[in-house]
């Protein structure tokens, strides 16, 4: 019985240690992380469907950096409201291989047009002719991708 407590409480011992000392952060991180996405995700949620308008931030119709702008700004991610070509130029890049993972931002037709990814088939975005909506990958977007950005979020 003495050896099992002896067992437990150094177990707690460590795990103090780790957590104090910043080891077990990036686990943390990792978590509020994956939550504060699955946030955003519901926040684009509740926004499809609103009309498209130039210049237009919320809550009833957006165009494309605005309809980024309010979804973080809904998330308590300060960012400036600014172009899509401007956004692409003001944020750090994506590794190739996490381009398509959700959050990465996508930029299209020559930096005129912004979205945000959900995963390797679809992204959420304000359109003129359909307002905003989840589009998937399909030929038609591929082809006009221009590259892929993240928004610091630490």
């Amino acid at each position: 019985m003495m050896r099992r407590v002896s067992i437990i409480f150094s177990a707690l011992l460590i795990w103090g240690f780790l957590f104090t000392s910043g080891i077990a952060e990036p686990l943390q991180n990792a978590y509020q992380s994956n939550s504060m996405w699955d946030t955003i995700q519901r926040t684009f949620e509740k926004y499809l469907g609103k009309p498209y308008v130039w210049g237009a931030v919320g809550l009833k119709s957006f165009d494309c950096s605005g309809f980024i702008w309010r979804i973080m700004a809904d998330n308590g991610i300060i960012m400036k409201r600014t172009t899509a070509r401007k956004l692409y130029m003001s944020l750090p890049r994506v590794p190739q291989d996490s381009s398509y993972d959700f959050g990465s931002l996508v930029f299209f037709d020559n930096l005129k047009h912004v979205g945000m990814v959900k995963d390797q088939k679809s992204f959420y975005h304000a359109q003129v002719s359909k307002g905003t909506n989840l589009s998937s990958f399909d030929p038609y977007w591929r082809r006009k991708i221009c590259g892929f950005r993240r928004i610091p979020t630490q």
